[in-house]
């Protein structure tokens, strides 16, 4: 693997060489960077041995980089801490006094959605969040935020959308779905942020008066 070889590099040629790298086995998400020109994980990026095309290696584009293949996600961090990534319910009195129970088919809403690792890999491939990251949310946050909106359990649903209805957060997509293709995960956060849209869109739906009962009777 790619991190494989990183690791040779720094052991043997430059002990300065500075990447992020924990469990090997593409479940942190730690050693996202630019691969051949594609964002994805050094973990688990095959080293193809039949060629001897050299590989390019670069940090995630369109951010700050700390040193090397380090960038700075504090901005990330920060926009996924703003959507309150917690069940939220309520009824605060019963919280942690009983277990909140879940149907097969509402559990099944949530596949596709919870397994993002965070790697940032989709949001940094996206042009409309390379020009506005300091006020679109982008792929990966906007996906976890979908993931608590339709949540069974949750029932802050309303509110978390509420926070989402200015012209930045949510509709800067323009629906290019690089972050779809370039996902380490198979994830398809284009169509959760898709699918946020067609919530806001019936929220921002004035009720229509009703017109059944009339004064002719």
């Amino acid at each position: 693997m790619v991190l494989d070889a990183l690791i040779k590099i720094k052991n043997e040629m430059d002990p300065t060489l500075t990447f992020r790298r924990s469990c090997r086995e593409g479940i942190c998400g730690s050693c996202a960077m630019n691969i051949g020109g594609t964002n994805t994980l050094a973990c688990i990026s095959k080293i193809d041995e039949r060629t001897s095309t050299s590989c390019e290696v670069y940090p995630l584009p369109h951010m700050y980089i700390v040193k090397d293949l380090v960038p700075d996600l504090n901005n990330f961090y920060d926009q996924y801490r703003s959507i309150q990534p917690w069940l939220q319910r309520k009824d605060t009195k019963e919280t942690g006094n009983q277990q909140y129970l879940q149907s097969v088919e509402d559990r099944k809403k949530l596949d596709g959605l919870y397994e993002c690792i965070l790697c940032a890999c989709c949001s940094t491939s996206c042009p409309s969040y390379w020009w506005n990251g300091d006020k679109y949310l982008g792929p990966a946050v906007l996906m976890q935020a979908y993931r608590w909106i339709i949540d069974s359990r949750d029932t802050q649903a309303k509110e978390r959308l509420e926070k989402l209805k200015d012209p930045f957060s949510v509709y800067r997509c323009h629906t290019i779905m690089n972050c779809t293709r370039t996902c380490p995960k198979g994830l398809n956060p284009g169509k959760a942020i898709a699918e946020i849209k067609k919530l806001l869109a019936n929220l921002s739906q004035k009720p229509q008066p009703d017109l059944t009962a009339s004064g002719s009777s």
